[in-house]
């Protein structure tokens, strides 16, 4: 209409060629009003329960009970102090799965450290990347490659196995036995599963918390002292799982914590599309910020390590999100239980002396029995 004037937004299109140009007003929006600052819940365990039931209802997990696991053998390797096996059980209702699960010589029971492989777009092995594989050369090159690469050339699934520990490995979807993906493969699996009704992130969630379970099940393992450990979209696992499941009492998580307001600018790894599928559950950020998520963990042991260098989780944004940590733990007396550092100069990568600090951890809260990580 002649001479109206107009004071609503100056563009409607898009910036930087995925973001809308109105991105910063949405984000503004985002309260997190199911934080434990923010909650109406003031007592702890009341808003802990209602918090992670919301997170529950929004991880579009396939509907219905699970089938009991069943689990078999298929072969069983001796190592020095332990017997790698390879185990095949139901996963899901959907489908059965085969996973590499070490036990340590011995009768048990053992503390345990269900070990959760990175993405990094490789996607011919997934547990391999843990657990060196023994019956497959062409993934043992593979494996030996990726470990060299962002592990100082260790399989931390074989050096918690050497050290005491039962541990297990199990493919994502569209990882070793279950793909192989491709990158450009991830946003047509998003949608596919989106309309099924599920997600990637919400599946890959479902599928850790049935692992988690079937770990803690297992005669030769401790069910009090089960841990998870994870480096990358591992890391982003490890704590989501320690904050939904009550089998893990303890994690450690390995380059990956942000805020969501460091994670949605221009020229991050997360606003490309393809690998975010598989840690974005759709409603989420509505209701919680990442590190609100992760604080549901607490006061269970938890420990966050995070590279000064790091390009794709800038020391900045871990900062701020172990800021929203600390207060969670210090409020049930747990400050001792929260491990959050910056190493200075590393990159993301899982090298040697971050490996022997997670070791010494794990030693602490798992492996020795701590207090056995109360929740």
């Amino acid at each position: 209409m002649a001479g109206a004037a107009f004071s609503g937004p100056a563009s409607s299109g898009l910036v930087h060629g995925v973001l809308p140009a109105f991105h910063g007003l949405l984000r503004e929006e985002l309260t997190f009003p199911l934080s434990r600052e923010n909650s109406a819940a003031r007592d702890f365990g009341t808003w802990r329960a209602g918090a992670r039931a919301a997170v529950h209802g929004l991880l579009l997990r396939p509907p219905g009970a699970d089938a009991p696991f069943e689990p078999v053998t298929l072969d069983a390797h001796p190592r020095a102090g332990y017997t790698a096996r390879t185990v095949e059980f139901a996963l899901t209702r959907y489908s059965r799965t085969r996973g590499s699960l070490l036990l340590p010589d011995g009768p048990g029971p053992f503390p345990a450290v269900l070990v959760l492989h990175d993405h990094g777009s490789e996607f011919t092995i997934g547990r391999e990347k843990a657990v060196r594989p023994w019956a497959a050369p062409d993934r043992l090159a593979r494996a030996t490659a990726w470990t060299a690469r962002y592990y100082g050339g260790r399989f931390t699934g074989d050096e918690l196995a050497s050290r005491g520990y039962a541990v297990l490995a199990v493919d994502t979807l569209g990882w070793g036995d279950r793909g192989p993906l491709t990158y450009a493969g991830q946003q047509a699996l998003a949608a596919n599963l989106l309309q099924l009704g599920t997600s990637p992130a919400g599946l890959a969630a479902h599928e850790d918390l049935r692992a988690a379970a079937f770990l803690a099940s297992l005669p030769q393992v401790d069910e009090h002292r089960v841990g998870a450990l994870g480096f990358s979209m591992g890391a982003y696992r490890a704590w989501q799982l320690s904050a939904l499941s009550d089998d893990i009492r303890a994690a450690a998580a390995v380059g990956w914590m942000t805020t969501l307001r460091h994670l949605m600018t221009p020229g991050n790894n997360a606003l490309r599309g393809q690998s975010a599928f598989h840690t974005l559950h759709p409603g989420l950020s509505r209701l919680l910020d990442i590190p609100d998520v992760a604080s549901l963990a607490a006061p269970k042991p938890a420990l966050f390590l995070t590279g000064g260098a790091d390009p794709l989780f800038p020391p900045a944004g871990a900062a701020a999100a172990y800021a929203k940590l600390r207060p969670v733990w210090a409020s049930q007396d747990a400050t001792d239980r929260l491990t959050t550092e910056i190493w200075p100069g590393q990159g993301h990568t899982f090298g040697t002396g971050m490996q022997e600090a997670v070791y010494d951890w794990l030693d602490r809260w798992v492996g020795g029995g701590g207090d056995r990580g109360r929740a």
